[in-house]
């Protein structure tokens, strides 16, 4: 059975978030093959299914503005993003911070407009695979 994972994004800019073995995730990230980020991020399973069923209910009754979540709310994230609405969809600014809120290593990208159907279903297709 496949691991847990989402990835968003394009061909040419795109953000992975995967479990590769029970607490063990691996934050990955790409634009246009100049900036890369590939790391580690210890982050339990009920603290991701948390993320995207808050990452749902800002899906399923769009407000139309914009919101942010970040993976683990409260500790180092590895994860934090700011959505932003564009026409039926959310283009998404990531700060990607392999220390965990580290102000001096971190990477930032910016993931063009996605469907707002498309990111529920990532974000539903996430959540089921976790919560069995």
């Amino acid at each position: 059975m496949e691991e847990p994972r989402i990835r968003l994004g394009s061909d040419d800019v795109w953000l992975e978030l995967a479990r590769t073995d029970g607490d063990s995730w691996q934050v990955t990230a790409d634009w246009c093959s100049w900036l890369t980020a590939d790391f580690t991020a210890d982050l339990s399973a009920a603290e991701v299914v948390d993320f995207a069923a808050r990452m749902l209910s800002h899906l399923r009754a769009p407000s139309g503005g914009r919101f942010s979540a970040a993976v683990t709310p409260g500790r180092n994230n590895p994860l934090m993003w700011q959505a932003e609405p564009v026409g039926d969809g959310y283009a998404f600014f990531v700060r990607l911070t392999p220390n965990g809120d580290d102000a001096v290593c971190h990477l930032q990208m910016e993931i063009d407009p996605i469907a707002a159907w498309e990111l529920r279903e990532a974000f539903r297709a996430l959540h089921a695979a976790l919560v069995v």
